[in-house]
């Protein structure tokens, strides 16, 4: 298992959101918005995290040290937002 690069608890949450494919929206810390579907968490050979969103017909990787908030938009989803 990895170390995680941000608070282990924060993690879950993004675990979460990708088990029952959540449509969030993320602020970024550099203030830049993505809205898509939280699809996959994974490692790169680096051992960066990034969180894979679903964008229409192509995916994204956000780099997890760069998520300064997720807002669910999913309804009756298990949590409406975290901070980062």
């Amino acid at each position: 298992m990895s170390e995680c690069t941000i608070a282990c608890e924060l993690h879950d949450y993004l675990e979460i959101a990708c088990m029952y494919n959540y449509r969030v929206v993320l602020t970024l810390k550099d203030a830049q918005v993505i809205e898509g579907k939280a699809l996959d968490l994974i490692t790169s050979a680096d051992k960066r995290e990034y969180l894979v969103i679903g964008l229409d017909q192509e995916r994204r990787q956000i780099d997890l040290n760069h998520l300064a908030k997720m807002k669910v938009l999913t309804a009756n989803a298990k949590f409406a937002e975290v901070i980062f």
